[in-house]
């Protein structure tokens, strides 16, 4: 199977039309035209990442984070572009359009946190998040020990005034889906990356906010990711990876 058929495939996953418009998305190192013979599902791209590809002999990295997210000026020897060339490995990335698809990394962060009745919500700005529910309701501060038990890392918050059964989700940073998930009746809103005014108009509102980091509310679609792929192509050998760059204490 080349390179050019796989995409093809991760494009039925992830259309390419859901990505924002400021995302870059698809084959952004290598030849379309190569055959594959090995794959390594990552969230990033980083030294370690190509050094375990390379082990296992997987000539396609796929990732989520795009390995070129901003206009290049050089590729130079030390660079993970000049490196994944000269080793002659691809990269393909499925960003935005992987966070917003049905079964992406929106709805795998509802799975992990064994949230039900999924549903999509359409923010102000048009990014599809989601809304799901617990079993039975929770207290913040449990339902922090939840987070974290489920997705490992450290989880910062907010608590609200009510104990909590409606769940928003944005993976990554979702900070900015505050008002989103407050208009949408959630109890809660667990994502990453938000700012200390943030937390503080959370707390205005009365809706708990959890960031349970980027890495690790993005990190279950690896596993969801490597299922598909080999659900559609079993004779290719397919490996997950789940390095991260931070460490928690």
């Amino acid at each position: 199977m080349k390179i050019k058929e796989m995409l093809k495939f991760l494009y039925t996953v992830a259309p390419k039309e859901l990505a924002c418009d400021f995302d870059n998305v698809g084959l952004l190192v290598g030849d379309e035209d190569t055959e594959i013979k090995g794959i390594l599902v990552s969230l990033d791209c980083f030294d370690e990442v190509i050094d375990r590809a390379e082990d296992l002999g997987a000539n396609l990295i796929v990732t989520h984070h795009p390995i070129i997210f901003e206009g290049l000026k050089s590729v130079t020897a030390d660079s993970l572009v000049y490196k994944l060339i000269s080793k002659n490995i691809s990269v393909i990335s499925m960003h935005t359009n992987l966070d917003q698809t049905d079964g992406g990394v929106n709805d795998a962060l509802c799975d992990a946190l064994g949230l039900y009745d999924v549903e999509t919500v359409t923010a102000n700005d048009g990014f599809l998040i989601r809304k799901g529910y617990l079993d039975s309701p929770e207290d913040p501060y449990d339902f922090a020990r939840h987070i974290k038990e489920a997705l490992g890392g450290s989880v910062k918050f907010t608590a609200g005034n009510r104990n909590i059964t409606t769940v928003a989700v944005c993976s990554g940073s979702g900070g900015d889906f505050l008002y989103d998930a407050v208009s949408c009746g959630a109890d809660a809103l667990v994502t990453a990356d938000v700012k200390h005014h943030t937390f503080l108009t959370a707390a205005k509102y009365g809706i708990s906010l959890y960031d349970a980091g980027h890495f690790n509310t993005e990190d279950p679609i690896v596993s969801v990711l490597c299922r598909d792929i080999l659900g559609a192509f079993p004779e290719i050998p397919v490996s997950e990876c789940h390095f991260s760059k931070i460490e928690n204490i």
